[in-house]
Protein backbone atom coordinates (compact mmCIF):
# COMPACT_ATOMS: atom_id res chain seq x y z
CA UNK A 1 0.00 0.00 0.00
CA UNK A 2 1.41 3.41 -0.92
CA UNK A 3 -0.55 5.29 1.37
CA UNK A 4 -2.78 5.25 4.30
CA UNK A 5 -4.87 8.00 3.45
CA UNK A 6 -5.20 10.24 0.13
CA UNK A 7 -7.15 13.31 0.09
CA UNK A 8 -8.33 14.49 -3.57
CA UNK A 9 -8.76 18.15 -3.09
CA UNK A 10 -6.70 20.96 -1.45
CA UNK A 11 -9.03 23.63 0.04
CA UNK A 12 -10.17 24.24 3.54
CA UNK A 13 -11.27 20.51 4.14
CA UNK A 14 -8.91 18.77 2.08
CA UNK A 15 -5.90 21.16 3.71
CA UNK A 16 -7.47 19.59 7.55
CA UNK A 17 -8.03 16.14 6.19
CA UNK A 18 -4.18 16.26 5.39
CA UNK A 19 -2.88 17.52 8.36
CA UNK A 20 -4.93 15.64 10.73
CA UNK A 21 -4.12 12.17 9.15
CA UNK A 22 -0.28 13.40 8.80
CA UNK A 23 -0.50 14.27 13.13
CA UNK A 24 -1.85 10.89 13.91
CA UNK A 25 1.25 9.58 12.16
CA UNK A 26 -0.31 7.65 9.10
CA UNK A 27 1.19 7.96 5.42
CA UNK A 28 -0.88 10.92 3.39
CA UNK A 29 -1.06 12.26 0.13
CA UNK A 30 -3.07 14.99 -1.37
CA UNK A 31 -3.91 15.47 -4.80
CA UNK A 32 -4.57 18.45 -6.51
CA UNK A 33 -5.46 19.82 -9.92
CA UNK A 34 -4.79 22.99 -9.72
CA UNK A 35 -4.10 25.53 -6.71
CA UNK A 36 -3.29 24.03 -2.78
CA UNK A 37 -5.15 25.85 -0.66
CA UNK A 38 -7.94 26.06 -2.48
CA UNK A 39 -11.01 28.51 -3.57
CA UNK A 40 -10.95 30.63 -0.02
CA UNK A 41 -7.58 30.92 0.20
CA UNK A 42 -7.17 32.10 -3.50
CA UNK A 43 -10.36 33.05 -5.03
CA UNK A 44 -13.08 33.94 -2.24
CA UNK A 45 -13.15 34.49 1.71
CA UNK A 46 -9.43 36.00 1.63
CA UNK A 47 -9.46 38.15 -1.40
CA UNK A 48 -13.24 39.68 -0.49
CA UNK A 49 -12.01 40.42 3.36
CA UNK A 50 -9.08 42.08 2.05
CA UNK A 51 -11.17 44.52 -0.67
CA UNK A 52 -13.94 45.17 2.32
CA UNK A 53 -11.17 46.27 4.57
CA UNK A 54 -9.62 48.64 1.94
CA UNK A 55 -13.25 49.40 0.78
CA UNK A 56 -14.05 50.26 4.30
CA UNK A 57 -10.95 52.54 5.13
CA UNK A 58 -12.16 54.12 1.55
CA UNK A 59 -15.65 55.21 2.67
CA UNK A 60 -13.86 56.63 6.10
CA UNK A 61 -12.71 59.20 3.92
CA UNK A 62 -8.87 57.60 3.48
CA UNK A 63 -6.93 58.60 0.36
CA UNK A 64 -7.11 54.96 -1.10
CA UNK A 65 -7.31 54.20 -4.83
CA UNK A 66 -8.35 51.20 -5.98
CA UNK A 67 -5.13 50.17 -7.45
CA UNK A 68 -3.68 50.57 -3.54
CA UNK A 69 -6.16 47.92 -2.86
CA UNK A 70 -5.95 45.56 -5.79
CA UNK A 71 -1.97 45.43 -4.49
CA UNK A 72 -2.66 44.25 -0.89
CA UNK A 73 -5.25 42.08 -2.19
CA UNK A 74 -2.74 40.15 -4.91
CA UNK A 75 -0.32 40.60 -1.49
CA UNK A 76 -3.14 38.36 0.28
CA UNK A 77 -3.33 35.84 -2.32
CA UNK A 78 0.47 35.73 -3.48
CA UNK A 79 -0.08 36.84 -6.88
CA UNK A 80 2.34 40.19 -6.20
CA UNK A 81 3.62 40.95 -9.90
CA UNK A 82 2.38 37.70 -11.51
CA UNK A 83 -0.99 36.72 -13.03
CA UNK A 84 -1.82 33.46 -11.26
CA UNK A 85 -1.42 32.82 -7.62
CA UNK A 86 1.55 30.70 -6.20
CA UNK A 87 0.52 28.24 -3.84
CA UNK A 88 4.06 27.47 -2.71
CA UNK A 89 3.73 28.40 0.73
CA UNK A 90 0.44 25.92 0.89
CA UNK A 91 2.31 23.39 -0.58
CA UNK A 92 5.49 23.69 1.89
CA UNK A 93 3.13 23.53 5.34
CA UNK A 94 1.93 20.14 3.76
CA UNK A 95 5.44 19.18 3.26
CA UNK A 96 6.61 20.34 5.96
CA UNK A 97 4.13 18.19 7.96
CA UNK A 98 4.84 14.76 6.07
CA UNK A 99 2.03 15.13 3.81
CA UNK A 100 2.99 14.46 -0.26
CA UNK A 101 1.42 16.68 -2.86
CA UNK A 102 0.65 15.19 -5.92
CA UNK A 103 -0.15 17.21 -8.67
CA UNK A 104 -2.76 15.92 -11.05
CA UNK A 105 -6.74 15.12 -11.62
CA UNK A 106 -7.65 11.91 -9.61
CA UNK A 107 -10.44 8.92 -10.82
CA UNK A 108 -10.83 5.94 -8.30
CA UNK A 109 -10.23 3.10 -10.48
CA UNK A 110 -11.53 0.24 -7.96
CA UNK A 111 -11.45 0.09 -4.04
CA UNK A 112 -8.40 1.27 -2.75
CA UNK A 113 -6.84 2.48 -6.38
CA UNK A 114 -6.61 5.29 -7.45
CA UNK A 115 -4.90 6.74 -10.77
CA UNK A 116 -3.96 10.37 -10.82
CA UNK A 117 -3.25 11.91 -14.75
CA UNK A 118 -0.17 13.07 -15.47
CA UNK A 119 -0.61 16.85 -14.27
CA UNK A 120 3.28 17.64 -12.82
CA UNK A 121 3.95 14.01 -13.30
CA UNK A 122 6.52 13.95 -15.74
CA UNK A 123 4.40 13.13 -18.26
CA UNK A 124 3.15 9.67 -17.21
CA UNK A 125 -0.10 8.87 -15.44
CA UNK A 126 0.30 7.77 -11.59
CA UNK A 127 -1.46 4.72 -9.79
CA UNK A 128 -1.68 4.85 -6.00
CA UNK A 129 -2.63 1.79 -3.60
CA UNK A 130 -4.37 3.74 -0.78
CA UNK A 131 -5.93 2.50 2.33
CA UNK A 132 -8.70 5.23 2.66
CA UNK A 133 -9.69 7.85 0.45
CA UNK A 134 -11.67 11.60 1.66
CA UNK A 135 -12.91 13.33 -1.29
CA UNK A 136 -12.88 17.04 -0.67
CA UNK A 137 -13.40 17.98 -4.51
CA UNK A 138 -15.48 21.38 -3.62
CA UNK A 139 -17.92 23.02 -5.73
CA UNK A 140 -18.31 25.11 -8.77
CA UNK A 141 -20.38 28.39 -9.56
CA UNK A 142 -23.97 27.56 -10.41
CA UNK A 143 -24.73 29.18 -13.69
CA UNK A 144 -28.66 29.71 -14.34
CA UNK A 145 -29.87 28.98 -17.85
CA UNK A 146 -30.53 32.52 -19.05
CA UNK A 147 -30.73 33.30 -22.22
CA UNK A 148 -27.97 34.77 -23.93
CA UNK A 149 -25.76 34.95 -20.61
CA UNK A 150 -22.74 32.77 -22.38
CA UNK A 151 -22.39 34.63 -25.12
CA UNK A 152 -22.79 38.08 -23.35
CA UNK A 153 -19.90 36.78 -21.10
CA UNK A 154 -20.30 37.09 -17.31
CA UNK A 155 -17.74 37.42 -14.07
CA UNK A 156 -17.93 34.56 -11.38
CA UNK A 157 -17.21 35.64 -7.62
CA UNK A 158 -13.74 34.45 -8.95
CA UNK A 159 -13.49 37.40 -11.19
CA UNK A 160 -14.91 39.84 -9.26
CA UNK A 161 -12.57 39.32 -6.44
CA UNK A 162 -9.40 39.17 -8.06
CA UNK A 163 -9.83 42.04 -10.61
CA UNK A 164 -6.83 44.17 -10.88
CA UNK A 165 -9.21 47.19 -13.31
CA UNK A 166 -12.08 48.38 -11.53
CA UNK A 167 -15.13 48.47 -13.74
CA UNK A 168 -17.25 51.57 -14.24
CA UNK A 169 -20.82 49.42 -12.88
CA UNK A 170 -21.56 46.30 -12.40
CA UNK A 171 -24.71 44.45 -12.41
CA UNK A 172 -24.93 41.20 -9.66
CA UNK A 173 -27.29 38.39 -9.81
CA UNK A 174 -27.57 37.48 -6.27
CA UNK A 175 -27.95 38.87 -3.22
CA UNK A 176 -26.45 36.46 -0.81
CA UNK A 177 -23.47 36.54 0.96
CA UNK A 178 -21.22 37.31 -1.86
CA UNK A 179 -23.59 38.99 -3.42
CA UNK A 180 -23.61 41.55 -0.88
CA UNK A 181 -20.11 41.82 -0.13
CA UNK A 182 -18.73 42.51 -3.36
CA UNK A 183 -21.66 45.12 -3.57
CA UNK A 184 -20.22 47.15 -1.15
CA UNK A 185 -16.86 46.56 -1.80
CA UNK A 186 -17.52 47.88 -5.63
CA UNK A 187 -19.75 50.49 -4.40
CA UNK A 188 -17.37 52.09 -2.42
CA UNK A 189 -14.64 52.19 -4.51
CA UNK A 190 -17.13 54.22 -7.12
CA UNK A 191 -18.43 51.46 -9.13
CA UNK A 192 -22.57 51.59 -10.23
CA UNK A 193 -24.01 48.42 -8.45
CA UNK A 194 -27.15 47.60 -9.47
CA UNK A 195 -27.84 44.64 -7.44
CA UNK A 196 -30.92 41.77 -8.28
CA UNK A 197 -32.28 39.52 -6.15
CA UNK A 198 -35.47 36.82 -6.59
CA UNK A 199 -36.54 36.98 -2.72
CA UNK A 200 -34.83 39.16 -0.48
CA UNK A 201 -31.14 39.72 0.11
CA UNK A 202 -29.15 37.56 2.44
CA UNK A 203 -32.51 35.42 2.30
CA UNK A 204 -30.58 32.78 4.96
CA UNK A 205 -30.30 35.61 7.68
CA UNK A 206 -32.90 36.88 9.70
CA UNK A 207 -35.24 39.58 8.36
CA UNK A 208 -33.82 41.66 10.50
CA UNK A 209 -30.27 41.45 9.19
CA UNK A 210 -32.09 41.26 5.48
CA UNK A 211 -33.30 44.91 6.71
CA UNK A 212 -30.13 46.37 7.69
CA UNK A 213 -27.86 45.09 5.29
CA UNK A 214 -30.37 46.54 2.55
CA UNK A 215 -30.79 49.95 4.01
CA UNK A 216 -26.88 50.64 4.00
CA UNK A 217 -26.14 49.50 0.65
CA UNK A 218 -29.33 51.90 -0.38
CA UNK A 219 -27.61 54.62 1.46
CA UNK A 220 -24.67 54.16 -0.12
CA UNK A 221 -26.08 54.17 -3.91
CA UNK A 222 -26.43 50.67 -4.75
CA UNK A 223 -29.74 49.90 -6.75
CA UNK A 224 -31.16 47.22 -5.10
CA UNK A 225 -33.56 45.36 -7.16
CA UNK A 226 -35.44 42.96 -5.00
CA UNK A 227 -38.18 40.58 -6.20
CA UNK A 228 -36.91 40.17 -9.81
CA UNK A 229 -34.89 37.88 -11.85
CA UNK A 230 -33.00 37.63 -15.28
CA UNK A 231 -34.94 36.30 -18.04
CA UNK A 232 -32.33 37.76 -20.73
CA UNK A 233 -28.66 39.40 -21.11
CA UNK A 234 -27.72 40.92 -24.35
CA UNK A 235 -24.12 42.45 -24.98
CA UNK A 236 -25.03 46.59 -25.08
CA UNK A 237 -25.24 50.29 -23.36
CA UNK A 238 -22.05 50.13 -21.29
CA UNK A 239 -21.24 46.38 -21.29
CA UNK A 240 -24.63 44.19 -20.96
CA UNK A 241 -27.47 45.31 -20.62
CA UNK A 242 -30.34 42.20 -18.38
CA UNK A 243 -33.55 42.06 -18.49
CA UNK A 244 -35.49 41.13 -15.25
CA UNK A 245 -38.62 39.60 -15.08
CA UNK A 246 -40.37 42.40 -13.78
CA UNK A 247 -39.73 44.56 -17.03
CA UNK A 248 -37.08 46.55 -15.88
CA UNK A 249 -33.94 46.34 -17.34
CA UNK A 250 -30.12 46.65 -15.69
CA UNK A 251 -26.96 47.68 -17.43
CA UNK A 252 -23.10 47.11 -16.54
CA UNK A 253 -20.21 47.18 -18.00
CA UNK A 254 -19.60 43.94 -16.10
CA UNK A 255 -22.04 41.30 -14.89
CA UNK A 256 -21.50 39.29 -12.28
CA UNK A 257 -23.19 35.98 -11.52
CA UNK A 258 -23.25 35.01 -7.60
CA UNK A 259 -26.52 32.53 -7.33
CA UNK A 260 -24.93 30.19 -5.44
CA UNK A 261 -22.60 26.81 -6.04
CA UNK A 262 -22.97 23.21 -6.42
CA UNK A 263 -21.40 20.23 -5.50
CA UNK A 264 -19.11 18.35 -7.44
CA UNK A 265 -20.26 15.70 -9.45
CA UNK A 266 -18.71 12.54 -8.14
CA UNK A 267 -19.69 10.36 -10.74
CA UNK A 268 -17.08 11.29 -12.96
CA UNK A 269 -14.51 10.76 -10.43
CA UNK A 270 -15.15 7.14 -10.39
CA UNK A 271 -16.74 6.90 -7.15
CA UNK A 272 -19.71 4.24 -7.71
CA UNK A 273 -17.23 1.96 -9.27
CA UNK A 274 -15.72 2.17 -6.19
CA UNK A 275 -19.17 1.19 -4.28
CA UNK A 276 -19.72 4.80 -3.34
CA UNK A 277 -22.89 5.86 -2.68
CA UNK A 278 -23.96 8.70 -4.83
CA UNK A 279 -27.58 10.42 -5.24
CA UNK A 280 -29.01 10.42 -8.87
CA UNK A 281 -27.41 13.53 -9.39
CA UNK A 282 -24.02 12.86 -8.37
CA UNK A 283 -23.82 14.17 -4.92
CA UNK A 284 -22.07 12.55 -2.13
CA UNK A 285 -24.67 10.61 -0.38
CA UNK A 286 -23.34 10.44 3.25
CA UNK A 287 -24.13 9.30 7.10
CA UNK A 288 -22.96 10.92 10.14
CA UNK A 289 -19.25 10.01 9.96
CA UNK A 290 -18.96 11.41 6.65
CA UNK A 291 -18.65 8.01 4.64
CA UNK A 292 -20.64 7.05 1.28
CA UNK A 293 -18.91 3.14 1.15
CA UNK A 294 -16.31 1.30 2.66
CA UNK A 295 -12.53 3.46 3.06
CA UNK A 296 -14.89 6.33 1.22
CA UNK A 297 -15.20 9.71 2.89
CA UNK A 298 -16.10 13.18 1.97
CA UNK A 299 -15.80 17.02 3.45
CA UNK A 300 -16.21 20.32 2.73
CA UNK A 301 -18.56 21.37 -0.54
CA UNK A 302 -18.30 17.79 -1.88
CA UNK A 303 -20.30 16.47 1.41
CA UNK A 304 -23.02 19.07 0.00
CA UNK A 305 -24.09 20.99 2.96
CA UNK A 306 -23.27 23.89 4.35
CA UNK A 307 -20.82 26.14 1.90
CA UNK A 308 -18.28 27.63 4.93
CA UNK A 309 -14.51 27.39 5.23
CA UNK A 310 -15.09 27.08 9.07
CA UNK A 311 -17.59 23.87 8.41
CA UNK A 312 -15.33 22.36 5.46
CA UNK A 313 -12.25 22.26 7.84
CA UNK A 314 -14.56 21.03 10.73
CA UNK A 315 -15.85 18.36 8.01
CA UNK A 316 -11.87 17.30 7.19
CA UNK A 317 -11.10 16.66 10.56
CA UNK A 318 -14.25 14.56 10.97
CA UNK A 319 -13.53 12.63 7.88
CA UNK A 320 -9.99 12.16 8.57
CA UNK A 321 -10.88 11.03 12.14
CA UNK A 322 -13.12 8.26 10.55
CA UNK A 323 -10.97 7.10 7.79
CA UNK A 324 -8.05 6.36 9.87
CA UNK A 325 -10.11 4.53 12.59
CA UNK A 326 -11.29 7.18 15.22
CA UNK A 327 -15.27 7.59 15.11
CA UNK A 328 -16.23 11.10 15.07
CA UNK A 329 -19.76 11.84 14.14
CA UNK A 330 -20.63 14.87 12.57
CA UNK A 331 -22.50 18.23 14.34
CA UNK A 332 -23.31 21.09 12.55
CA UNK A 333 -26.76 22.29 15.04
CA UNK A 334 -24.36 25.52 16.03
CA UNK A 335 -22.54 26.62 12.77
CA UNK A 336 -21.77 30.32 12.46
CA UNK A 337 -22.80 32.39 9.84
CA UNK A 338 -21.03 35.49 8.99
CA UNK A 339 -21.07 38.46 6.62
CA UNK A 340 -18.67 40.98 6.72
CA UNK A 341 -20.43 43.75 5.29
CA UNK A 342 -20.81 47.14 6.78
CA UNK A 343 -22.62 46.50 9.21
CA UNK A 344 -21.38 42.89 10.13
CA UNK A 345 -23.71 39.88 10.36
CA UNK A 346 -23.67 36.99 12.68
CA UNK A 347 -25.85 34.01 12.91
CA UNK A 348 -26.31 30.90 14.59
CA UNK A 349 -29.27 27.85 14.61
CA UNK A 350 -33.02 29.10 13.90
CA UNK A 351 -35.18 31.72 13.84
CA UNK A 352 -38.28 31.40 15.99
CA UNK A 353 -40.31 30.43 12.90
CA UNK A 354 -38.28 27.54 12.17
CA UNK A 355 -38.70 26.40 15.77
CA UNK A 356 -42.13 26.64 15.95
CA UNK A 357 -42.09 24.57 12.89
CA UNK A 358 -40.40 21.64 14.41
CA UNK A 359 -42.64 21.86 17.28
CA UNK A 360 -40.45 23.94 19.96
CA UNK A 361 -42.03 25.99 21.98
CA UNK A 362 -39.74 29.27 21.59
CA UNK A 363 -39.95 32.80 21.74
CA UNK A 364 -38.00 35.87 20.59
CA UNK A 365 -35.79 38.40 22.78
CA UNK A 366 -34.43 41.03 20.08
CA UNK A 367 -32.69 44.25 20.62
CA UNK A 368 -32.54 47.65 18.81
CA UNK A 369 -28.72 48.15 18.49
CA UNK A 370 -29.38 52.08 17.56
CA UNK A 371 -30.57 52.80 20.98
CA UNK A 372 -27.62 50.44 23.25
CA UNK A 373 -25.02 52.08 24.97
CA UNK A 374 -22.45 50.27 22.05
CA UNK A 375 -24.76 51.84 19.29
CA UNK A 376 -24.96 55.46 20.54
CA UNK A 377 -21.63 55.46 20.71
CA UNK A 378 -20.61 54.69 17.14
CA UNK A 379 -21.52 56.84 14.39
CA UNK A 380 -23.58 55.05 11.85
CA UNK A 381 -21.29 54.67 8.13
CA UNK A 382 -23.87 56.92 6.49
CA UNK A 383 -22.47 59.39 3.81
CA UNK A 384 -22.31 62.66 5.27
CA UNK A 385 -20.30 65.77 5.95
CA UNK A 386 -21.89 66.28 9.14
CA UNK A 387 -22.32 64.57 12.52
CA UNK A 388 -24.83 62.50 12.51
CA UNK A 389 -27.20 62.34 15.80
CA UNK A 390 -27.81 58.99 16.49
CA UNK A 391 -27.16 55.28 17.19
CA UNK A 392 -25.60 53.11 14.64
CA UNK A 393 -28.46 51.01 13.08
CA UNK A 394 -28.48 47.23 13.72
CA UNK A 395 -30.08 44.37 15.74
CA UNK A 396 -29.61 41.57 18.13
CA UNK A 397 -31.64 38.88 18.89
CA UNK A 398 -32.10 35.80 20.30
CA UNK A 399 -34.47 32.48 20.01
CA UNK A 400 -34.89 30.55 23.17
CA UNK A 401 -36.57 27.11 23.75
CA UNK A 402 -38.99 27.97 26.37
CA UNK A 403 -39.03 23.90 27.50
CA UNK A 404 -35.35 23.35 27.79
CA UNK A 405 -34.66 27.01 28.72
CA UNK A 406 -31.61 26.92 26.45
CA UNK A 407 -31.25 29.29 23.21
CA UNK A 408 -31.41 27.73 20.09
CA UNK A 409 -30.75 30.94 17.86
CA UNK A 410 -28.89 33.98 17.57
CA UNK A 411 -28.71 36.96 15.59
CA UNK A 412 -26.56 39.85 15.05
CA UNK A 413 -26.51 42.96 12.50
CA UNK A 414 -24.38 45.50 13.98
CA UNK A 415 -20.36 46.36 14.45
CA UNK A 416 -18.00 43.18 15.38
CA UNK A 417 -21.06 40.65 15.14
CA UNK A 418 -19.11 38.68 13.21
CA UNK A 419 -17.22 37.98 17.30
CA UNK A 420 -20.25 38.75 18.99
CA UNK A 421 -21.84 35.51 17.57
CA UNK A 422 -19.54 32.58 19.01
CA UNK A 423 -21.54 33.34 22.47
CA UNK A 424 -24.25 32.23 20.70
CA UNK A 425 -22.45 29.45 19.06
CA UNK A 426 -20.96 27.81 22.49
CA UNK A 427 -24.19 28.65 24.61
CA UNK A 428 -26.29 26.50 21.66
CA UNK A 429 -23.02 23.76 21.81
CA UNK A 430 -22.88 23.37 25.44
CA UNK A 431 -26.86 24.05 26.13
CA UNK A 432 -25.68 26.21 28.35
CA UNK A 433 -28.81 27.47 30.37
CA UNK A 434 -30.12 30.93 29.64
CA UNK A 435 -29.87 31.51 33.47
CA UNK A 436 -26.31 31.25 33.55
CA UNK A 437 -25.53 33.39 29.89
CA UNK A 438 -28.17 36.23 32.05
CA UNK A 439 -25.63 35.86 35.21
CA UNK A 440 -22.78 36.39 32.93
CA UNK A 441 -20.91 39.89 33.66
CA UNK A 442 -20.25 41.53 29.93
CA UNK A 443 -18.52 44.59 29.46
CA UNK A 444 -19.68 47.42 29.05
CA UNK A 445 -20.22 49.13 26.66
CA UNK A 446 -19.88 46.53 24.10
CA UNK A 447 -22.54 44.54 21.78
CA UNK A 448 -21.75 41.29 23.76
CA UNK A 449 -23.07 42.87 26.82
CA UNK A 450 -26.42 44.08 24.38
CA UNK A 451 -26.79 39.87 23.58
CA UNK A 452 -26.29 39.88 27.94
CA UNK A 453 -28.91 42.13 28.48
CA UNK A 454 -31.11 40.71 25.97
CA UNK A 455 -30.62 36.89 28.34
CA UNK A 456 -31.69 39.28 31.43
CA UNK A 457 -34.73 39.57 29.52
CA UNK A 458 -34.89 36.08 28.23
CA UNK A 459 -35.35 35.18 31.68
CA UNK A 460 -37.70 37.06 32.92
CA UNK A 461 -39.82 35.54 30.28
CA UNK A 462 -38.89 32.03 31.45
CA UNK A 463 -39.87 33.18 35.38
Amino acid sequence: MDYDLVVIGSGASGEAAAYAGAEAGRKVAVVERDLVGGLCSFWACMPTKTLLDSARRRHDGVDYPWERAAARRDWMISRERIDYPDDSGHVKGLEGAGVEVVRGEARITGPGHLEVSANGNGGRARSLEIGSLVIAAGSTPFIPPVEGLAEAGYWTSNDASSARDLPSSIVILGGGPVGVELAQAYARFGVKVTLVEGSRLLAREHPRTAEVVSAQLEREGVDVRIGAHAVKVGRGGAGRIVELADGTTAEGAELLVSVGRRAADLRAMGVEEAGGRLTDRGLADHDEHLSIGDGLYVAGDAAGGLQFTHVADYEGRVAAANAIGRPYALDLESVPKTTFTEPETGAVGITVEEARRRGIDAFEVTQDFSVTARGYSIEPPWPSDTAILEGSPGHVTAVVDRERRVLVGAFAACPGASELIHEGVIAIKAAIPVSVLADTIHAFPTAARVFGNLMLDAEKQLR
